[in-house]
């Protein structure tokens, strides 16, 4: 078990090494001035388990907080003290602090929601998985994602993924993902999806304001590339996302799949979030599926996710299951942000 402050720690090592300083300075400073006091101290205190990047996060459900304050407009001496801007250390400090103070209660209330990043970088890495996917299986692809947030990352065939030598995806693509790829590239494959649909315990409607807030509050404020990414997503239509337990919705998604289409089930930095019994009960569905699957109906599950590693640096792991046959391929490893990808293949 680690404390807060030790939590801030670990995550501002963490955002320096996905590329942001700013948050990597603003949780080594929150970190600096612990304890919290008041309602979001209590709020966190109220918090079991792992409370750092692995667990549940609070130093980024704090920092998120104060991007809304920042994004909204509510909190202008704060907004000042954020990037763009460069103050010093102290000025950066007093103006956080002040915030803290001053919107307690909107804090508080604010971190009891678990991240909710979505970000569609990661997409790149579904985009190739599923080209492998689709070149085990050529029928039209069901998709169905665990932890979908607003479902950003269901539309991954509608990004294109521009790679050395190789475009995927439609030419007219709103999105365009570059990431710094190193390896083979992804199989000439073109997956059709007919039908999609995600889960999440509490998704985010991004047709409203506070959806669009919460949404665009976890990406990093000294990275305003992604939030121009994540607003031209937004532009796209947005797959219907059920609220409830991702592994009792899969219970009935993996009944309901049709014969005659690969039914993709995808996570990208999701299931650490899951406890230990939703994951085993998650994987016992999934294994039971497969061997119920035919080459007429078959099944994948496409992940990105951390295999211990909550630095950023060595990435999240890419792996591919497929049935019938339970074949499992290590695909190569993804920046948890979509900035590289280092590709092995099938």
């Amino acid at each position: 078990m680690i404390d807060l402050e030790t939590a801030f720690r670990h995550q501002a090592t963490s955002c320096a090494a996905l590329g942001s300083p700013f948050m990597g300075r603003l949780c080594t400073m929150l970190a600096d001035n612990q304890p919290l006091t008041g309602a979001i101290a209590a709020r966190c205190a109220a918090f079991g388990g792992d409370i750092g990047p692995a667990g549940h996060s609070l130093p980024l459900r704090i920092a998120s907080g104060l991007h809304a304050l920042v994004l909204s407009g509510e909190a202008p001496a704060l907004a000042a003290v954020y990037p763009p801007n460069a103050p010093d250390d102290a000025a950066l400090r007093d103006a956080v602090l002040a915030a803290l103070a001053q919107f307690d209660p909107y804090l508080s209330d604010w971190i009891a929601s678990p991240p909710q990043t979505n970000e569609i970088r990661r997409s790149a890495a579904l985009i190739a998985g599923a080209q492998v996917a689709a070149e085990r299986f050529a029928l039209p692809v069901v998709l169905s994602e665990l932890g979908a947030s607003a479902g950003l990352n269901l539309n991954w065939d509608r990004y294109a993924l521009d790679l050395p030598g190789a475009r995927i995806g439609p030419d007219d693509a709103p999105v365009v993902l570059r990431p710094n790829w190193t390896g083979p590239l992804p199989p000439d494959a073109a997956p059709q999806v007919i039908e999609r649909r995600g889960v999440d315990l509490m998704p985010i409607d991004a047709a409203t304001d506070r959806g669009r807030l919460r949404l665009l509050s976890y990406l990093w404020p000294d990275q305003p590339h992604r939030l121009e990414m994540t607003n031209a997503a937004l532009d796209l239509p947005i797959p219907g996302i059920d609220r409830g337990d991702a592994v009792d919705w899969l219970a009935d998604r993996l009944d309901s799949a049709p014969d005659g289409a690969l039914h993709l089930v995808q996570n990208t930095v999701a299931w650490q979030y899951f406890p230990a019994d939703r994951q085993a009960r998650g994987e016992a569905l999934m294994q039971q599926a497969g061997r119920d699957a035919t080459p007429t109906r078959p099944l994948a599950w496409l992940q990105m996710e951390t295999d211990g590693d909550t630095t950023g640096g060595r990435g999240a792991a890419l792996t591919l299951r497929l049935w019938p046959g339970d074949v499992t391929l290590m695909l190569g490893r993804g920046d948890f942000h979509g900035r590289w990808i280092d590709w092995q293949g099938a």
